[in-house]
């Protein structure tokens, strides 16, 4: 006759007991991340948001006709971040911001500005003009 084994030794109870504790390492360390994500974007330091500004032909364009600045920013970096570190930065208005992330991993901010600041006046003073 058969042995009965306990639930406990059965693979299936393994996989379980090690699925739920997969689960609580994903909480933990998104937790971690979170508070990570806080101090590295905090507004005390604008340039820990934004790294550098983007130096292309198209983001040329885009400054001198659709009056928008380009920056490459911190993958963590919510949009909320960016146009605030930009507004503190150059003293402007900032009307929308649009991300997006590149195939290099980089994580690329598009700021528009109000009309009443000119694109041109913030890039000339950053030497991108």
């Amino acid at each position: 006759m058969a042995k009965k084994v306990p639930k406990e030794e059965k693979k299936g109870a393994v996989k379980a007991a090690e699925k739920k504790e997969t689960k609580t390492d994903k909480s933990a360390s998104t937790a971690k991340t979170a508070t990570v994500k806080s101090k590295a974007t905090g507004a005390k330091d604008p340039w820990k948001v934004l790294i550098y500004p983007h130096l292309a032909e198209k983001s040329m364009n885009m400054v001198e006709f659709e009056n928008k600045l380009t920056f490459i920013v911190r993958r963590t970096a919510t949009k909320k971040d960016i146009k605030e570190a930009v507004e503190n930065l150059f003293d402007v208005k900032v009307l929308k911001v649009q991300t997006e992330t590149t195939t290099k991993g980089t994580k690329k901010a598009y700021a528009k500005l109000s009309p009443e600041t000119p694109a041109s006046e913030i890039a000339a003073r950053l030497g991108m003009v």
